[in-house]
Parts: C-alpha cells; sequence; structure tokens
C-alpha cells in the first residue's frame, strides 16, 4: 500500500507536482435569472416605499421589507445591504429613467466642447427634480437630514467623476479661461452643480426649474471657458 502511494506521488511531481483538481462548478447565467432577480429587486424596493407611507422609516425595517416582498431577510440583505441602500435604490429609480437615459444618449453624441458644456445644467435639473417626491416621501416618513445626506454623499462623489469628460475636453480644446486648471475646473462644475444649489434656489427661495437650468448654463460657462457664450 505505502509502495503504491509513493508511486502515485511520483507520477504526480512527474506531471507537475500536484494532483489534477477537481472540475470547476459550472457558474449558470441567463437571460430568465437576471430577468427573475430584477424583478425580485424592484419588489423588495416598491415594498419598501410602501412600508414608507405606511409605517414611517423607522417602520421601514429589513424584516418587515422581506415579509411585505415576500422574501427571505437574507435575500433584501444581500441585494440592497442596508436600509441605506434601500433608500439609494429609490432615489436611483426616480433619477435614472428614461429621461436620464435619453439625456446620456443625446450628450454621448456630442464632440464639440461647447454643445457639451449645455449638458451639465440639463442632467442636473433633470436629476434633482425628478427626485423631489422621494425626498418629500423620506422626509414625511421621518428620516432625518443627516441619514438622507450620508445616502446623497455616495451619488456627489459619482457625480464628481462623471463630469471630468467635460473638463477634458474644454482642456483638449485650449477652453479654458485663462488660469484656471484642471482641478479648479472640476470643482468649480461641481460645486455648481450640486444638489444643494438647486435646493436653494428652486425649493427654498421658489424659482422655476427653467430658471434653474437657464442661471446653471450661463454660471457654468461664465466660470469656465475664456469666452462665454450665449
Amino acid at each position: 500500500m505505502a509502495a503504491n502511494l509513493k508511486k502515485t506521488e511520483k507520477k504526480n511531481s512527474a506531471e507537475g507536482g500536484r494532483p489534477a483538481k477537481a472540475p470547476a462548478k459550472r457558474v449558470y447565467d441567463s437571460p430568465a435569472r437576471q430577468r427573475q432577480a430584477d424583478e425580485t429587486r424592484r419588489r423588495v424596493a416598491e415594498a419598501a416605499r410602501g412600508l414608507l407611507e405606511e409605517s414611517g422609516y423607522a417602520g421601514m425595517t429589513i424584516p418587515a421589507v422581506a415579509k411585505a416582498a415576500g422574501v427571505a431577510v437574507p435575500t433584501v440583505y444581500a441585494i440592497f445591504g442596508s436600509k441605506k441602500g434601500i433608500v439609494s435604490e429609490l432615489l436611483d429609480v426616480a433619477r435614472f429613467g428614461e429621461a436620464y437615459q435619453s439625456l446620456i444618449s443625446e450628450a454621448r453624441s456630442v464632440k464639440d466642447p461647447m454643445a457639451l458644456l449645455n449638458f451639465p445644467s440639463r442632467f442636473s435639473r433633470q436629476i434633482y427634480e425628478s427626485e423631489i417626491p422621494v425626498e418629500d416621501l423620506l422626509h414625511g416618513a421621518g428620516m432625518v437630514a443627516p441619514e438622507l445626506a450620508a445616502v446623497e454623499d455616495e451619488r456627489n462623489c459619482q457625480r464628481y467623476d462623471s463630469q471630468v469628460m467635460v473638463i477634458d475636453a474644454l482642456e483638449r480644446a485650449g477652453l479654458l479661461r485663462a488660469g484656471l486648471n484642471r482641478e479648479d475646473a472640476r470643482a468649480i462644475l461641481w460645486t455648481l452643480t450640486s444638489r444643494e444649489m438647486f435646493r436653494m434656489l428652486v425649493r427654498e427661495r421658489g424659482w422655476t426649474a427653467d430658471a434653474y437650468e437657464e442661471w446653471l448654463r450661463v454660471a457654468i460657462r461664465r466660470e469656465l471657458v475664456e469666452e462665454a457664450r450665449p
């Protein structure tokens, strides 16, 4: 028996030093499975929204969401991770709908840097106006400002990263205002397109969304480019 084991070890060594591995498990991924996952995600998000309306933010516990959606508690955690993750989903569904996707497609077809500069104001208006109903629901349900701000901070970082293509296009074309470097230009654009600016002007001071968008378009051009164009 021992001799046979030694022969086997020698054979393994001669063939590469390691015994043959067990075959890897196959990973199944199909459109049907993806549709099922998307449907579960949608059902959980809708259940969470219903609980917000009925029981407030405090009543929107993970177990309550799971029960309302007809899924197991671990499923909710696997999809969203936490209550904050559910809130992010509710806001994202409102923000990134068909109108947003249409705007994305339009922006991707634009090559002229000055024409591209028209899009930050349009994106800001589209996103912030779309999320108003969900934000009102969250505030009415008892979600306090610091908790909501923590959710929004993640999107602020993503906004900063996504806007770099605009600044880079202006820099390559030599259109940045004299004395303005790339990083400062990014900071200015990020600040002007902030959610706080929209809230102050539209929600607190009563500006129309049209007035906000036009003001932002002009302000961005004035602050970033060598010659502001109408």
